[in-house]
């Protein structure tokens, strides 16, 4: 299947084909190794979060804030 013949479906039929591949994806990321690098810097995160050097944001505070001054 082809971009063309994709573009082409009613966008039911894409939702129909889209779930399953994300599933698909879901499952592979979720098994796939995180490098030793990230792993790292994600725990450095954590860290940092846990002991209040940094904060979390919640998404929605933040993209509302993306591109503006």
């Amino acid at each position: 299947m082809t971009v063309a013949d994709v573009k082409k479906l009613p966008a039911t039929e894409k939702l129909k084909i889209m779930e399953p591949i994300w599933l698909d994806l879901r499952e592979q990321i979720d098994n796939a190794e995180i490098p030793e690098a990230h792993r790292r810097l994600l725990d450095e995160r954590r860290e940092r979060v846990e002991t209040g050097e940094a904060r979390l944001q919640d998404w929605d505070d933040v993209k509302h804030t993306i591109g503006r001054s």
